[in-house]
């Protein structure tokens, strides 16, 4: 079974489904907020000319997918997975961003969930590579049950992983 990197993930909170060219203006509404990137390696990216690149990446990427609210039917964000590696048994969740209005709450959490249950079907790895600024996104995923690895210098990151728990019901 290969690995499906653009499922659509429904949940309580927030539904994901794969990045479409025409989802531009809606999640550069979102990505505009210069206050998003303030930790981010990337601080510029609110500005239309870097976030064009980073959307052509995304949709180039072939693992990118939009963040819904359900209850106003709105894109609030975007996330990525990224470099599965079948031997490894791991995957990348990154390039992530929501709205500033759904900080704080459950909506990235859920995401994250939404995302981890889906890539352990594939693989018993997930990681996550963070700036070492953004502290904000690394409370995020040790919130969720990352574990500090340490530092990828050629990402200028640093690296988190969250491992699947075996099914003990077997």
């Amino acid at each position: 079974m290969s690995f499906d990197l653009q499922p659509t993930l429904k949940g309580e909170h927030v539904e994901l489904r794969p990045l479409r060219a025409n989802d531009y203006e809606d999640l550069y509404k979102v990505a505009s907020d210069p206050l998003i990137w303030e930790q981010h390696p990337e601080q510029d990216r609110y500005k239309q000319d870097v976030f064009k690149a980073f959307f052509r990446e995304a949709l180039e990427s072939g693992g990118a997918l939009v963040v819904i609210d359900p209850v106003y039917g709105q894109i609030i964000g975007s996330s990525r997975y990224y470099g599965y590696d079948k031997e490894k048994d791991e995957v990348e969740i990154g390039w992530t961003f929501l709205a500033r209005s759904h900080w704080g709450g459950v909506h990235n959490g859920e995401m994250k969930q939404l995302m981890l249950q889906h890539a352990f079907r594939y693989v018993g790895n997930v990681l996550f590579l963070i700036g070492p600024g953004n502290v904000r996104s690394q409370r995020a995923v040790e919130k969720i049950g990352a574990v500090r690895l340490g530092l990828r210098p050629e990402r200028n990151s640093i690296v988190f992983r969250i491992t699947a728990v075996p099914d003990r019901t077997s």
